[in-house]
């Protein structure tokens, strides 16, 4: 009788035939790394609507593929994460690229049960003035709640107590998710932890597309909609963050 695996990765995938051998890859190489055996780690692409290869990539590549229609990311993440068997569930964006010690680092660190949740933060694959002055706006943020992108990890059953993603929010359930794990970790004295030396590696595509100053171009739009009202802040976040097509960049 197979064990189940001790990691579950998840990975929402919408239109990503050209990123997802990328990332793929780098999974690959993370498990074949792995202390505990690359049969420790599967790995879920939740296949989002896709027109494309996805799926098929998804699967030719050993994935377990869970089709999921509703154009959401949480629920995306979470319907994926529904088919998860491993005590530790981790998610990362299909543009990106993980460490080769990451499930290693992720291991190591809810092993001391000292944790509720963490993230391995990113590094951009390239970089501008726009980008630079982004970056800085946010990391002190970050540093403060501990609350990082990258490769994303909890404990399944704390997943499950939360109910997940909120799957009533278009952006920000990433945030929601930290401080929902954050409030389970007080009562056992766990906290939130940035595994700084396995950084992911981003793709920087919605600069690409928006432009490297859009955070303070279009994104300072927001705010004023989400006085407005919750429609006016659903319709701008289906178009910015839901609304563009995935075509292959010029190499």
């Amino acid at each position: 009788m197979q064990s189940l695996p001790l990691i579950s990765l998840v990975i929402p995938a919408h239109n990503e035939e050209e990123l997802l051998p990328r990332l793929l890859g780098t999974v690959e190489a993370a498990r074949e790394r792995f202390r505990h055996g690359r049969e420790a780690v599967e790995v879920i692409v939740g296949d989002n609507a896709s027109t494309d290869r996805t799926g098929r990539i998804a699967a030719d590549h050993g994935c377990r593929v869970v089709e999921v229609e509703e154009r959401r990311i949480a629920t995306v993440r979470n319907h994926a994460a529904a088919d998860a068997r491993g005590s530790i569930v981790c998610f990362v964006d299909a543009d990106m690229r993980i460490h080769p010690e990451s499930f290693n680092a992720i291991d190591e660190c809810m092993s001391t049960d000292r944790y509720v949740a963490g993230s391995t933060g990113v590094w951009l694959e390239r970089w501008s003035p726009g980008i630079a002055v982004t970056w800085a706006l946010f990391m002190p943020f970050v540093w403060a709640l501990r609350m990082d992108t990258g490769v994303v990890f909890c404990g399944r059953e704390d997943f499950e107590a939360i109910g997940g993603y909120d799957e009533r929010r278009f952006f920000g359930e990433d945030v929601q998710l930290f401080v929902d794990l954050k409030d389970i970790g007080k009562e056992r004295k766990q906290g939130l932890v940035r595994l700084r030396t396995v950084k992911a590696i981003s793709s920087c595509r919605k600069f690409d597309l928006h432009g490297d100053w859009h955070y303070f171009t279009q994104l300072s739009k927001l705010f004023p909609l989400m006085v407005k009202s919750p429609n006016a802040t659903s319709e701008f976040a289906e178009r910015f963050w839901y609304g563009e097509q995935r075509t292959p960049r010029n190499r």
